[in-house]
């Protein structure tokens, strides 16, 4: 149960699902640099939570020379998941 708490964890933040959501979208793997960029947002502030997100096994990040790029695992279960949490009713 820490696992899937942890998991839980990482995803009730909505910037992490943005990130989740954004580089799941597209073909190809993206730099953080684009994805701080996509989000209007600081670099350093997309990287602390991509590490949380990789910390949790639901992105890979690869060194590229000095970049780092972004690449979605479990991509059609988050996506279910979104649609999930959209059709539960309050």
């Amino acid at each position: 149960m820490d696992r899937v708490s942890t998991v839980f964890g990482a995803l009730s933040n909505p910037v992490r699902l943005k990130i989740l959501f954004t580089i799941s979208e597209t073909k190809r793997p993206l730099h953080i640099k684009a994805v701080a960029k996509i989000l209007k947002m600081d670099y350093a502030a997309v990287y602390r939570h991509v590490e949380v997100l990789k910390g949790t096994g639901l992105l890979q990040v690869f060194e590229v020379g000095r970049s780092r790029v972004l690449s979605p695992l479990y991509t059609d279960l988050v996506k279910q998941f979104i649609q999930l949490a959209k059709e539960i009713k309050r």
